[in-house]
């Protein structure tokens, strides 16, 4: 078996099978040979020359590239399987990701599970070199931070099929002011920005993935009569659902609570064409009627109840590994809410190490809105007593849920990595986004909920000065600027804003701005 190495690009990218390896940059799924490097140009005219040889033909896209370079297929796969698996569950029960089935026969959720023993033919080391390779390229599909661990994700799809914003890729943020001045000298805290996104938040990762699965659906040969796609969503779902199914041509139908979301957040589906009902509920009444719907109607669910978007949203955990050289950070820090992306993040640390890409897995903490916290108090009862509850009001919308569909799948999670769960109050939640922005962010206050707990763990000394954390920010603050104005405004009742900054109404002449100047400055003009 060949083996990839850092000294032998021929050997880098081979097939381990092949007798007569070439490498290869679309995988163990051939898609392009790579080429040697060209010498240096010696002038600007052979430059144009050498960067235009192996251009595309002028009248084809980059898809259509892909499909006339596509080489033979592979031996990866993929199905569902129940999860988790009880006495009920048939043991050799699974359906093909090609069937439309959200529930396991006992009525329990379902997984994606991968042929792990054909993807270990593969060593660790051949995977991290060709998840490298695809980085910042534009070759279709592997453009994308998801794309490009198509193996690890949706193995079978063809390549044709996929619906991708080129998503993923996102800044990993070294936090250098607000880990030494704010949280007693931490030198290794980094921000994970899954914000900086197509529709500016981490669900594009998960939504790429199944508007990619409902396409080859729709599309000869299997021709499903599937009308259209519907979520239940408290905002960022539903901007990520209509973006994706907006460039793909398919209805997109969003149920969201009636004046529970930002502006921003609503305009989103609007401006992307989808059908939105604005409904006198919670996030938790959209779900049970997006439920019902979706039974009744040729309209496919795509609220993480339904695995595949885990897929695309475990990429996030992968693409963390990468950009610390595949070194494994101490911690990561996850907000969370319907819980589905703590697991996320488990399922691709741990299929790493499964698969020889790194040696150990993080420890995770999940954290919640003290006004949205039933898996904080399952936590705390030593898992023995959860109880959904009726979520109350808080700035962390998004995660304003009180009975979320994966607490299930956030516990194995949990206990598989020795993580905690903490909580924060409103005000803790707000003053450590804005704390965090006077450092250089903007964050969301998901982000100042994951903050906040990451204060906590350090004044516990549970998390040390020089422990490798990572803080997932899973939104744009732009989402949220409302609530930003009302803190820096102090206009939130029973909180004292310590952080405000709120501007200064000065006279038009220079001796009244020098004034404010140098009362502002202390002097140091």
């Amino acid at each position: 078996m060949a083996t990839a190495t850092a000294s032998s690009l021929s050997l880098l990218f081979a097939h381990p099978h092949s007798s007569n390896p070439r490498p290869f940059a679309g995988g163990p799924h051939l898609r392009r040979p790579l080429r040697a490097a060209p010498h240096r140009a010696r002038c600007a005219s052979d430059a144009a020359t050498t960067a235009t040889r192996h251009r595309r033909p002028a009248e084809e896209n980059i898809r259509e590239e892909a499909a006339r370079l596509r080489g033979p297929g592979n031996d990866f796969s993929a199905w569902y399987v129940p999860f988790p698996p009880t006495p009920e569950d048939d043991p050799d029960e699974r359906y093909s990701l090609d069937e439309v089935v959200y529930r396991s026969s006992s009525g329990g959720l379902l997984d994606v599970c991968h042929d792990m023993e054909a993807l270990a033919r593969f060593p660790g080391s051949y995977w991290r070199d060709l998840f490298d390779s695809r980085v910042g390229r534009t070759a279709w599909p592997y453009g994308s931070g998801v794309w490009s661990k198509k193996e690890f994700v949706l193995p079978e799809i063809d390549s044709d099929h996929i619906v991708s914003l080129f998503e993923g890729n996102s800044n990993l943020f070294w936090a250098e002011r607000l880990g030494r001045e704010h949280l007693g000298g931490m030198t290794d805290l980094w921000v994970k920005h899954c914000g900086i996104s197509h529709t500016g938040s981490f669900k594009d990762l998960g939504m790429t993935v199944l508007v990619s699965q409902v396409n080859r659906l729709r599309r000869a040969p299997l021709s499903r009569p599937i009308n259209g796609v519907g979520c239940a969503s408290t905002g960022d779902t539903s901007a990520a659902l209509s973006a994706y199914c907006a460039a793909a041509g398919i209805p997109a139908i969003v149920f969201l609570p009636a004046d529970r979301i930002s502006l921003q957040q609503l305009i989103q589906p609007i401006a992307n064409g989808a059908t939105v009902l604005s409904l006198d509920t919670d996030f938790d009444g959209c779900m049970r009627l997006i439920r019902e719907v979706t039974a009744e109607l040729p309209i496919y669910l795509a609220n993480s109840l339904n695995s595949l978007r885990l897929e695309g949203q475990k990429t996030a955990a992968i693409e963390i590994l990468q950009q610390f050289d595949w070194q494994v950070p101490d911690w990561v820090i996850v907000p969370g809410g319907n819980l589905g992306n703590i697991y996320a993040f488990y399922k691709g640390f741990e299929m790493c190490r499964v698969l020889g890409l790194v040696d150990r897995v993080p420890r995770l903490v999940c954290a919640q809105a003290a006004n949205a916290n039933p898996l904080y108090r399952f936590y705390k009862s030593g898992w023995t007593d959860f109880q959904p509850r009726v979520a109350e009001t808080t700035f962390a919308s998004a995660i304003q849920i009180g009975d979320p569909v994966s607490v299930d799948r956030a516990v194995v999670a949990l206990k598989a990595t020795d993580g905690i769960v903490e909580e924060a109050t409103e005000e803790e939640l707000m003053d450590a986004m804005s704390l965090a922005d006077r450092t250089g962010m903007f964050a969301c206050p998901h982000t100042g909920v994951a903050l906040a707990a990451l204060f906590k763990l350090r004044d516990q000394r549970i998390i040390g000065p020089n422990d490798r954390t990572v803080v997932v920010s899973t939104a744009h603050g732009l989402k949220f600027t409302q609530s930003k104005i009302d803190y820096h405004d102090r206009n939130i009742k029973d909180m004292l804003c310590q952080y405000a900054n709120p501007p200064i109404n000065v006279k038009a002449d220079f001796a009244s701005v020098m004034d404010v100047l140098q009362n502002k400055l202390n002097g140091k003009i």
